[in-house]
């Protein structure tokens, strides 16, 4: 297949291609290498993917439909895109709401119409769990999403919402993905996984936010991978959760690292984040019977791997700007 993959140097997009190169498929990939955290891990990820004969790189922007079309005009035989380009991130969001809209909502619609435009039938479109809020755990696809706690939660449900819409009009066939705490070797920096461990390995200050008994089903990158690629198969209109199934509490990953590092964490507790909802559990129901979907790696296999990476590129993981957000 021929698929655009937006989103291309970001922790998820840059592993969705990496794997559709190596099942023998050619990726289109797009990335505007925003500031949304420090690009020399993107730079990182984009070099690696630009070594593959198969991988066509574009520094564009998604909000920006004229540059988008050239894609299209200059790629024939496009089969699907995979829309993995976004503003990502709870607390951010609530500094720069607009830019969540940009981004998430009107990057959408571009990116939807030149599929209509174009005849491109599969569109893959990530979204989050951030949606359920505080709902009852564990968290089913047909609860009620109607009350997001951030504009980031705000800005991928009404992007669902424009899928489901573009399936009626157009008939075009979606899988709209609601990821799980991602994380992974090379992970993004302003997520929890990638500071603690750095945190921890380098004897620094760990800043958690209220008192270690938040729990997240943190979900390894490469299971979240395999999962949007097998959603490119013909759903109609499905919203799928992919997660690990297996909430953990922040202070047990905290208890986790320092097994792995053979270090003890500085702890400085900080009061909790208002957009920060208490616990995210995903049923996967869904995802077993639709995708034939399961998670791989627990989360013991997939903390070890990702304290190995940062060990094994300290100096360059080291450099990585963390700044709170």
């Amino acid at each position: 297949m021929n698929i655009i993959v937006s989103g291309c140097a970001g922790f998820i997009g840059s592993r969705v291609c990496e794997i559709l190169i190596n099942k023998g498929h050619s990726v289109i990939g797009i990335d505007n290498l925003n500031e949304a955290y420090d690009n020399k891990l993107k730079i990182y990820r984009l070099n690696k993917l630009k070594e593959s004969d198969s991988f066509k790189y574009y520094k564009y922007d998604i909000t920006d439909i004229a540059s988008l079309e050239n894609i299209f005009l200059n790629n024939s035989d496009i089969d699907a895109v995979i829309n993995l380009a976004a503003r990502a991130g709870v607390r951010a969001s609530i500094q720069m709401p607009q830019e969540y809209i940009n981004t998430n909502v009107v990057g959408t619609v571009n990116l939807l119409e030149l599929c209509i435009k174009n005849n491109v039938t599969k569109f893959v479109q990530a979204s989050t769990s951030s949606l359920y809020g505080e709902n009852k755990t564990p968290f089913k696809e047909d609860m009620n999403t109607d009350r997001t706690l951030s504009p980031y939660a705000a800005s991928k449900k009404a992007a669902e919402n424009i899928c489901y819409t573009y399936n009626k009009l157009y008939g075009i066939d979606i899988s709209v993905l609601r990821y799980f705490t991602v994380y992974g070797p090379a992970g993004r920096p302003d997520m929890s996984p990638f500071r603690f461990i750095r945190w921890i390995t380098e004897e620094e200050d760990l800043i958690l936010y209220g008192d270690g008994n938040h729990e997240r089903d943190f979900t390894y990158v490469d299971d979240i991978a395999e999962g949007t690629i097998l959603a490119l198969k013909k759903v109609g209109f499905e919203i799928i959760n992919l997660g690990n199934d297996q909430p953990l509490k922040m202070k047990e990953l905290i208890s986790q690292i320092e097994v792995l590092t053979d270090k003890k964490a500085r702890i400085i507790n900080k009061s909790e984040q208002k957009a920060d909802v208490h616990a995210t559990w995903a049923e996967i129901l869904k995802a077993r019977n639709i995708l034939g979907w399961e998670p791989k790696y627990n989360l013991e296999e997939g903390i070890a791997l990702s304290v190995e990476w940062y060990k094994n590129n300290r100096e360059f993981a080291r450099s990585i700007d963390i700044a709170l957000n």
